[in-house]
């Protein structure tokens, strides 16, 4: 097998890749909605101002969503993905749910200028037991991925590099 770049430098995000509603899992005005949201920084702790993000999640009965239509919003059947584009402050935002489950997180995946291939982390929901990734984490190093509950917002920093770093998660490849 020969080794290719996952993405061409760019970025393109902007062009190729948003879709409206694409941020949205629900409608913002739903009861039950809550915003998913945080910085993306690099080393420095510079804003990313042209990253994407997208989210994959259970519902909040913690059930993995099996529904087609991700790309076709119709505002209220929740699909447990989307993507969002950092703004120039580098804030990302979703509009979606509270992830159910025993220790409940949200999948998150990076694509940014400067990585060959997407990042991929999880924010976990505080105050829960963590699961067995969570728990192989050391401290200090576990709080990187849990993100702040303020309400009906949920908030979650990336930091992609030095001083508390976001754990990555990697996956063998090997396996292909």
């Amino acid at each position: 097998m020969i080794e290719t770049p996952g993405q061409t430098i760019g970025p393109f995000f902007g062009f190729a890749l948003p879709f409206a509603g694409d941020s949205q899992l629900v409608s913002p005005g739903q009861p039950s909605a809550v915003q998913f949201s945080g910085l993306v920084l690099d080393g420095d702790g510079v804003a990313v101002p042209d990253a994407l993000i997208e989210i994959w999640q259970p519902d909040p009965d913690g059930r993995v969503v099996a529904r087609t239509g991700s790309l076709r919003r119709d505002g209220f059947t929740f699909t447990g993905w989307g993507r969002a584009a950092t703004d120039n402050s580098g804030r990302y935002s979703f509009s979606t749910l509270r992830p159910g489950g025993e220790a409940p997180f949200i999948a998150v995946t990076l694509f940014a200028r400067g990585l060959l291939h997407r990042l991929f982390t999880r924010a976990y929901l505080p105050g829960y037991p963590p699961d067995r990734l969570l728990s192989a984490l050391p401290e200090d190093r576990r709080r990187t991925l849990i993100a702040r509950d303020e309400g009906s917002t949920l908030i979650f920093d990336i930091k992609l590099q030095g001083a508390d770093e976001t754990v990555f998660l990697g996956f063998d490849s090997s396996s292909d």
